[in-house]
């Protein structure tokens, strides 16, 4: 299920619901408020980043999977806010999940993606995921994949489940913490 909730942007300091609402939340559950105002308080925090910066950007919030999920899009510079794999988004998300915290008092699985970065990482993981199920199922031979974040493990993971035959779990410690792929017994 996915709710978009508002869209604010960055340049202006109004908030304009997306899905052309007069401002009112969709009805949901205890859940979803909770998920609705962690996105509106993370919302606020990365828009007074962008300002501090003078970076442009649209900061979109939704809900989707039993998480807040934030992305920020249309700046030039906002590829700087990624970094290289996803370094500094990474950092960036766990800033925002801390700054929901001191105002919620409970720990966020919030989900930040900047310029669509983690949507293509997505993508690219679930190719490979199953590209690789694939050439274990054929060589019998089993892969270990480079490190990767808990995101991206978690895509690979879901991706390999989609071919029969194989199976995948992790090994290592974060940060080394990687997917090995394998035939199934």
């Amino acid at each position: 299920m996915s709710e978009t909730i508002e869209t604010i942007d960055a340049d202006q300091d109004d908030v304009t619901p997306a899905d052309g609402e007069a401002g009112e939340q969709k009805a949901g559950g205890g859940d979803d408020d909770i998920l609705v105002r962690e996105g509106d308080i993370a919302g606020d925090y990365l828009e007074r980043l962008l300002d501090l910066l003078d970076y442009d950007g649209d900061i979109d919030l939704d809900v989707e999977a039993g998480r807040a999920i934030v992305s920020i899009d249309g700046g030039e510079d906002l590829e700087k806010l990624v970094g290289p794999r996803g370094t500094v988004l990474e950092a960036l998300q766990e800033l925002t999940r801390l700054a929901v915290q001191q105002e919620t008092g409970s720990r966020s699985r919030l989900m930040l993606d900047i310029a669509g970065w983690r949507a293509d990482r997505r993508e690219e993981l679930k190719e490979l995921g199953r590209s690789t199920a694939e050439s274990v199922l054929k060589s019998g031979e089993r892969v270990r994949l480079q490190p990767m974040s808990p995101f991206e493990r978690k895509v690979v993971h879901d991706a390999v489940a989609t071919v029969s035959g194989v199976t995948s779990e992790s090994e290592g410690e974060d940060p080394k913490r990687r997917v090995v792929i394998f035939p199934e017994a």
